[in-house]
Protein backbone atom coordinates (compact mmCIF):
# COMPACT_ATOMS: atom_id res chain seq x y z
CA UNK A 1 0.00 0.00 0.00
CA UNK A 2 1.00 3.63 -0.58
CA UNK A 3 0.32 6.45 1.84
CA UNK A 4 -0.41 9.77 0.15
CA UNK A 5 -0.33 13.13 1.89
CA UNK A 6 -3.32 15.51 2.09
CA UNK A 7 -1.47 18.00 -0.11
CA UNK A 8 -1.76 15.57 -3.01
CA UNK A 9 -5.55 16.01 -3.10
CA UNK A 10 -5.50 19.81 -3.27
CA UNK A 11 -5.95 20.07 -7.04
CA UNK A 12 -8.90 17.67 -7.09
CA UNK A 13 -10.58 19.64 -4.30
CA UNK A 14 -9.95 22.89 -6.19
CA UNK A 15 -11.57 21.45 -9.31
CA UNK A 16 -14.57 20.31 -7.27
CA UNK A 17 -14.99 23.78 -5.76
CA UNK A 18 -14.56 25.47 -9.13
CA UNK A 19 -17.30 23.32 -10.67
CA UNK A 20 -19.82 24.09 -7.95
CA UNK A 21 -19.09 27.81 -7.87
CA UNK A 22 -19.34 28.02 -11.69
CA UNK A 23 -16.73 30.77 -11.76
CA UNK A 24 -16.67 30.77 -15.56
CA UNK A 25 -19.32 29.82 -18.15
CA UNK A 26 -18.92 26.75 -20.38
CA UNK A 27 -16.36 26.97 -23.17
CA UNK A 28 -18.02 28.66 -26.15
CA UNK A 29 -17.07 28.70 -29.84
CA UNK A 30 -14.94 31.85 -29.60
CA UNK A 31 -12.89 30.51 -26.70
CA UNK A 32 -12.59 27.05 -28.28
CA UNK A 33 -11.24 28.56 -31.50
CA UNK A 34 -8.66 30.49 -29.43
CA UNK A 35 -7.17 27.17 -28.32
CA UNK A 36 -5.82 26.68 -31.88
CA UNK A 37 -3.43 28.62 -34.09
CA UNK A 38 -4.03 29.68 -37.70
CA UNK A 39 -3.12 26.21 -38.99
CA UNK A 40 -5.39 24.43 -36.54
CA UNK A 41 -2.62 23.17 -34.25
CA UNK A 42 -3.09 23.46 -30.50
CA UNK A 43 -2.03 26.85 -29.15
CA UNK A 44 -2.84 25.75 -25.60
CA UNK A 45 -1.73 22.55 -23.91
CA UNK A 46 -3.97 19.52 -23.93
CA UNK A 47 -3.91 19.54 -20.14
CA UNK A 48 -5.10 23.14 -20.04
CA UNK A 49 -8.04 22.36 -22.32
CA UNK A 50 -9.02 19.19 -20.43
CA UNK A 51 -8.91 20.95 -17.07
CA UNK A 52 -11.22 23.66 -18.41
CA UNK A 53 -13.62 21.09 -19.85
CA UNK A 54 -13.74 19.22 -16.54
CA UNK A 55 -14.33 22.35 -14.49
CA UNK A 56 -16.58 24.32 -16.82
CA UNK A 57 -18.07 22.05 -19.45
CA UNK A 58 -18.74 22.76 -23.12
CA UNK A 59 -21.25 24.98 -24.86
CA UNK A 60 -23.52 22.91 -27.15
CA UNK A 61 -22.10 24.67 -30.24
CA UNK A 62 -18.62 23.37 -29.34
CA UNK A 63 -19.49 19.87 -28.21
CA UNK A 64 -19.42 18.11 -31.59
CA UNK A 65 -15.89 19.20 -32.46
CA UNK A 66 -14.54 18.88 -28.91
CA UNK A 67 -15.81 15.34 -28.60
CA UNK A 68 -13.85 14.32 -31.65
CA UNK A 69 -10.70 15.24 -29.75
CA UNK A 70 -11.83 13.76 -26.44
CA UNK A 71 -12.68 10.37 -27.94
CA UNK A 72 -9.67 10.10 -30.24
CA UNK A 73 -11.59 10.60 -33.48
CA UNK A 74 -9.09 13.43 -34.07
CA UNK A 75 -5.54 13.56 -32.80
CA UNK A 76 -4.72 16.44 -30.46
CA UNK A 77 -1.55 16.97 -32.52
CA UNK A 78 -3.38 17.33 -35.85
CA UNK A 79 -3.73 20.42 -38.03
CA UNK A 80 -6.97 21.60 -39.61
CA UNK A 81 -5.97 20.11 -42.99
CA UNK A 82 -5.11 16.79 -41.35
CA UNK A 83 -8.48 16.71 -39.61
CA UNK A 84 -10.28 17.29 -42.90
CA UNK A 85 -8.39 14.31 -44.31
CA UNK A 86 -9.19 12.18 -41.26
CA UNK A 87 -12.88 12.98 -41.54
CA UNK A 88 -12.85 12.14 -45.25
CA UNK A 89 -11.15 8.81 -44.51
CA UNK A 90 -13.61 7.97 -41.75
CA UNK A 91 -16.51 8.74 -44.08
CA UNK A 92 -14.97 6.49 -46.75
CA UNK A 93 -14.27 3.68 -44.29
CA UNK A 94 -17.79 3.88 -42.93
CA UNK A 95 -19.20 3.58 -46.45
CA UNK A 96 -16.99 0.53 -47.07
CA UNK A 97 -18.24 -1.09 -43.86
CA UNK A 98 -21.84 -0.48 -44.92
CA UNK A 99 -21.16 -2.09 -48.29
CA UNK A 100 -19.50 -5.07 -46.63
CA UNK A 101 -22.45 -5.46 -44.27
CA UNK A 102 -24.92 -5.48 -47.17
CA UNK A 103 -22.94 -8.26 -48.85
CA UNK A 104 -22.65 -10.53 -45.82
CA UNK A 105 -26.11 -9.87 -44.36
CA UNK A 106 -27.73 -12.90 -46.12
CA UNK A 107 -24.93 -15.12 -44.83
CA UNK A 108 -25.40 -13.80 -41.30
CA UNK A 109 -29.15 -14.40 -41.49
CA UNK A 110 -28.72 -17.99 -42.64
CA UNK A 111 -25.77 -19.16 -40.55
CA UNK A 112 -25.80 -17.10 -37.37
CA UNK A 113 -28.85 -17.37 -35.15
CA UNK A 114 -27.42 -14.75 -32.81
CA UNK A 115 -27.55 -12.17 -35.61
CA UNK A 116 -31.27 -12.58 -36.17
CA UNK A 117 -31.95 -12.49 -32.44
CA UNK A 118 -29.82 -9.37 -31.99
CA UNK A 119 -31.45 -7.63 -34.96
CA UNK A 120 -34.86 -8.35 -33.47
CA UNK A 121 -33.73 -7.00 -30.07
CA UNK A 122 -32.43 -3.82 -31.69
CA UNK A 123 -35.65 -3.34 -33.64
CA UNK A 124 -37.72 -3.87 -30.49
CA UNK A 125 -35.65 -1.42 -28.44
CA UNK A 126 -35.78 1.25 -31.11
CA UNK A 127 -39.53 0.82 -31.58
CA UNK A 128 -40.04 1.59 -27.89
CA UNK A 129 -37.73 4.61 -27.99
CA UNK A 130 -39.52 7.92 -27.65
CA UNK A 131 -38.14 10.08 -30.44
CA UNK A 132 -39.93 13.42 -30.12
CA UNK A 133 -39.35 16.62 -28.19
CA UNK A 134 -42.05 18.29 -26.03
CA UNK A 135 -43.38 20.09 -29.13
CA UNK A 136 -43.79 16.87 -31.05
CA UNK A 137 -40.82 17.38 -33.37
CA UNK A 138 -39.01 14.20 -34.37
CA UNK A 139 -35.51 14.18 -32.88
CA UNK A 140 -34.13 10.82 -33.97
CA UNK A 141 -33.91 9.01 -37.28
CA UNK A 142 -34.77 5.49 -36.14
CA UNK A 143 -33.74 3.82 -39.40
CA UNK A 144 -30.27 5.36 -39.21
CA UNK A 145 -30.08 4.46 -35.54
CA UNK A 146 -30.88 0.82 -36.29
CA UNK A 147 -28.29 0.79 -39.07
CA UNK A 148 -25.59 2.15 -36.77
CA UNK A 149 -26.37 -0.39 -34.04
CA UNK A 150 -26.38 -3.35 -36.44
CA UNK A 151 -23.14 -2.24 -38.05
CA UNK A 152 -21.56 -1.79 -34.64
CA UNK A 153 -22.69 -5.27 -33.60
CA UNK A 154 -21.18 -6.84 -36.72
CA UNK A 155 -17.92 -4.85 -36.71
CA UNK A 156 -17.11 -4.51 -33.00
CA UNK A 157 -16.51 -8.02 -31.71
CA UNK A 158 -15.68 -6.72 -28.23
CA UNK A 159 -19.01 -5.01 -27.67
CA UNK A 160 -21.97 -7.20 -28.57
CA UNK A 161 -25.28 -5.40 -28.55
CA UNK A 162 -26.85 -4.95 -25.14
CA UNK A 163 -29.98 -3.22 -23.97
CA UNK A 164 -29.25 0.46 -23.52
CA UNK A 165 -26.88 0.86 -26.46
CA UNK A 166 -29.77 2.24 -28.50
CA UNK A 167 -30.14 5.11 -26.01
CA UNK A 168 -26.42 5.81 -26.01
CA UNK A 169 -26.16 5.89 -29.80
CA UNK A 170 -29.25 8.10 -29.92
CA UNK A 171 -27.33 10.71 -27.91
CA UNK A 172 -24.44 10.54 -30.36
CA UNK A 173 -26.87 10.92 -33.26
CA UNK A 174 -28.35 14.00 -31.59
CA UNK A 175 -24.87 15.46 -31.12
CA UNK A 176 -23.48 15.12 -34.65
CA UNK A 177 -24.86 15.60 -38.13
CA UNK A 178 -23.63 12.62 -40.15
CA UNK A 179 -24.00 8.84 -39.97
CA UNK A 180 -20.29 8.15 -40.10
CA UNK A 181 -19.69 10.54 -37.21
CA UNK A 182 -22.32 8.80 -35.07
CA UNK A 183 -20.82 5.39 -35.77
CA UNK A 184 -17.18 6.32 -35.19
CA UNK A 185 -17.81 8.47 -32.10
CA UNK A 186 -19.64 5.56 -30.49
CA UNK A 187 -16.78 3.18 -31.30
CA UNK A 188 -14.14 5.60 -30.02
CA UNK A 189 -16.18 6.33 -26.89
CA UNK A 190 -16.31 2.62 -26.05
CA UNK A 191 -12.58 2.31 -26.67
CA UNK A 192 -11.65 5.45 -24.74
CA UNK A 193 -13.67 4.33 -21.71
CA UNK A 194 -12.11 0.85 -21.96
CA UNK A 195 -15.52 -0.71 -22.69
CA UNK A 196 -16.47 0.02 -19.09
CA UNK A 197 -20.18 0.00 -20.01
CA UNK A 198 -20.03 -3.43 -21.69
CA UNK A 199 -21.46 -6.17 -19.49
CA UNK A 200 -18.97 -8.91 -20.39
CA UNK A 201 -15.92 -6.62 -20.23
CA UNK A 202 -16.01 -3.67 -17.86
CA UNK A 203 -19.18 -3.70 -15.79
CA UNK A 204 -18.20 -6.52 -13.45
CA UNK A 205 -14.81 -4.91 -12.79
CA UNK A 206 -16.51 -1.59 -12.06
CA UNK A 207 -18.77 -3.22 -9.48
CA UNK A 208 -15.84 -5.01 -7.81
CA UNK A 209 -13.85 -1.78 -7.60
CA UNK A 210 -16.91 0.08 -6.29
CA UNK A 211 -17.08 -2.43 -3.46
CA UNK A 212 -13.38 -1.87 -2.79
CA UNK A 213 -13.81 1.91 -2.66
CA UNK A 214 -16.73 1.58 -0.23
CA UNK A 215 -14.68 -0.74 1.99
CA UNK A 216 -11.77 1.71 2.02
CA UNK A 217 -13.67 4.98 2.48
CA UNK A 218 -16.82 3.95 4.34
CA UNK A 219 -16.28 0.78 6.44
CA UNK A 220 -19.57 1.20 8.31
CA UNK A 221 -21.61 1.27 5.11
CA UNK A 222 -19.50 -1.56 3.69
CA UNK A 223 -20.41 -3.78 6.64
CA UNK A 224 -24.10 -3.06 6.14
CA UNK A 225 -23.82 -3.86 2.43
CA UNK A 226 -22.19 -7.17 3.26
CA UNK A 227 -24.92 -7.99 5.77
CA UNK A 228 -28.54 -6.96 5.54
CA UNK A 229 -27.88 -4.80 2.49
CA UNK A 230 -26.16 -7.56 0.55
CA UNK A 231 -26.72 -7.72 -3.18
CA UNK A 232 -27.35 -3.99 -3.57
CA UNK A 233 -24.03 -3.05 -5.14
CA UNK A 234 -23.97 -5.94 -7.62
CA UNK A 235 -27.47 -4.94 -8.73
CA UNK A 236 -26.29 -1.46 -9.72
CA UNK A 237 -24.94 -2.71 -13.06
CA UNK A 238 -27.48 -0.59 -15.06
CA UNK A 239 -25.66 2.54 -13.85
CA UNK A 240 -22.56 1.43 -15.72
CA UNK A 241 -24.32 -0.21 -18.68
CA UNK A 242 -26.21 3.01 -19.40
CA UNK A 243 -23.39 5.34 -18.32
CA UNK A 244 -25.77 6.88 -15.77
CA UNK A 245 -27.88 8.52 -18.47
CA UNK A 246 -31.23 7.78 -16.77
CA UNK A 247 -30.16 9.60 -13.61
CA UNK A 248 -30.17 13.03 -15.22
CA UNK A 249 -32.81 15.59 -16.05
CA UNK A 250 -31.45 16.53 -19.48
CA UNK A 251 -29.29 15.27 -22.33
CA UNK A 252 -26.91 18.16 -21.62
CA UNK A 253 -26.29 16.75 -18.15
CA UNK A 254 -25.56 13.30 -19.61
CA UNK A 255 -23.07 14.75 -22.09
CA UNK A 256 -21.55 16.85 -19.31
CA UNK A 257 -20.90 13.78 -17.17
CA UNK A 258 -19.53 11.79 -20.09
CA UNK A 259 -17.14 14.65 -20.83
CA UNK A 260 -15.98 14.46 -17.22
CA UNK A 261 -15.25 10.75 -17.66
CA UNK A 262 -13.40 11.32 -20.94
CA UNK A 263 -11.15 14.12 -19.70
CA UNK A 264 -10.49 12.26 -16.44
CA UNK A 265 -9.19 9.32 -18.43
CA UNK A 266 -6.49 11.54 -19.96
CA UNK A 267 -3.57 12.03 -17.60
CA UNK A 268 -0.12 13.44 -18.08
CA UNK A 269 1.63 10.85 -15.92
CA UNK A 270 0.79 7.16 -15.71
CA UNK A 271 1.58 6.94 -12.03
CA UNK A 272 -0.06 7.58 -8.66
CA UNK A 273 1.62 10.83 -7.74
CA UNK A 274 1.06 14.57 -7.22
CA UNK A 275 1.84 15.34 -10.87
CA UNK A 276 -1.35 13.53 -11.91
CA UNK A 277 -3.42 15.71 -9.62
CA UNK A 278 -1.72 18.87 -10.79
CA UNK A 279 -3.32 18.36 -14.19
CA UNK A 280 -6.62 19.07 -12.43
CA UNK A 281 -8.13 15.85 -13.73
CA UNK A 282 -8.86 12.94 -11.43
CA UNK A 283 -8.19 9.50 -12.92
CA UNK A 284 -9.08 6.61 -15.15
CA UNK A 285 -12.37 4.86 -14.47
CA UNK A 286 -13.89 8.02 -13.04
CA UNK A 287 -17.30 6.36 -13.47
CA UNK A 288 -16.70 4.29 -10.33
CA UNK A 289 -16.23 7.44 -8.24
CA UNK A 290 -19.44 8.79 -9.77
CA UNK A 291 -21.25 5.62 -8.71
CA UNK A 292 -19.80 5.88 -5.20
CA UNK A 293 -21.01 9.48 -4.97
CA UNK A 294 -24.51 8.44 -6.00
CA UNK A 295 -24.55 5.58 -3.52
CA UNK A 296 -23.59 8.02 -0.78
CA UNK A 297 -26.85 9.87 -1.50
CA UNK A 298 -28.82 6.96 -0.03
CA UNK A 299 -26.29 5.96 2.64
CA UNK A 300 -27.79 7.79 5.59
CA UNK A 301 -31.27 6.46 4.90
CA UNK A 302 -29.97 2.95 4.33
CA UNK A 303 -28.17 2.87 7.69
CA UNK A 304 -30.88 4.71 9.63
CA UNK A 305 -33.63 2.40 8.41
CA UNK A 306 -31.41 -0.68 8.24
CA UNK A 307 -32.53 -1.17 4.67
CA UNK A 308 -32.28 -4.47 2.83
CA UNK A 309 -30.41 -4.84 -0.42
CA UNK A 310 -33.64 -4.61 -2.42
CA UNK A 311 -34.68 -1.46 -0.58
CA UNK A 312 -31.28 0.15 -1.19
CA UNK A 313 -31.53 -0.73 -4.86
CA UNK A 314 -34.98 0.85 -5.05
CA UNK A 315 -33.66 4.02 -3.41
CA UNK A 316 -30.78 4.12 -5.89
CA UNK A 317 -33.16 3.67 -8.81
CA UNK A 318 -35.11 6.66 -7.55
CA UNK A 319 -32.07 8.91 -7.97
CA UNK A 320 -33.23 10.93 -10.95
CA UNK A 321 -33.03 14.51 -12.23
CA UNK A 322 -29.50 14.85 -10.86
CA UNK A 323 -27.24 17.79 -11.71
CA UNK A 324 -24.10 16.72 -13.59
CA UNK A 325 -21.92 19.52 -12.19
CA UNK A 326 -22.79 18.55 -8.63
CA UNK A 327 -22.10 14.89 -9.31
CA UNK A 328 -18.74 15.54 -11.01
CA UNK A 329 -17.77 17.79 -8.12
CA UNK A 330 -18.74 15.12 -5.59
CA UNK A 331 -16.70 12.50 -7.48
CA UNK A 332 -13.68 14.83 -7.52
CA UNK A 333 -13.99 15.15 -3.75
CA UNK A 334 -14.10 11.36 -3.42
CA UNK A 335 -10.90 11.15 -5.42
CA UNK A 336 -9.31 13.78 -3.15
CA UNK A 337 -10.34 11.69 -0.13
CA UNK A 338 -8.94 8.56 -1.75
CA UNK A 339 -5.59 10.31 -2.14
CA UNK A 340 -5.24 10.50 1.64
CA UNK A 341 -5.69 6.78 2.24
CA UNK A 342 -3.45 3.77 2.10
CA UNK A 343 -4.61 2.51 -1.26
CA UNK A 344 -4.39 -1.23 -2.09
CA UNK A 345 -2.40 -1.96 -5.24
CA UNK A 346 -5.34 -3.38 -7.28
CA UNK A 347 -7.36 -0.23 -6.61
CA UNK A 348 -4.40 1.98 -7.43
CA UNK A 349 -3.83 0.15 -10.73
CA UNK A 350 -7.50 0.47 -11.62
CA UNK A 351 -7.61 4.22 -11.26
CA UNK A 352 -4.28 4.84 -12.97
Amino acid sequence: MTTLSPENSLSARQSATFILEKRKPPIDKTEWDSFFDENGHLAKSRDFICVNILERGLHPFVRTEAWKFLTGYYSWQSSQDERLMVDSNRRRNYKALCQMYEKIQPLLENLHGNFTETRNNIAYDIQRLYDKDPLGNVLVDKKKLEKTLLLSYVCNTKAEYQRGFHEMVMLFQLMVGHEHETFWLFQFFLQKTEHSCVINIGVGKNLDMLNSVITLLDPEFAEHLKGKGSGAVQSLFPWFCLCFQRAFKSFDDVWRLWEGVLVSDHRAEACWCPQVLLTGKPCRNFQVLVAYSMLQMVREQALLESMSGDAILLACNNLIDLDADELISAACMVYAELMQKEVPQPLKDFFL
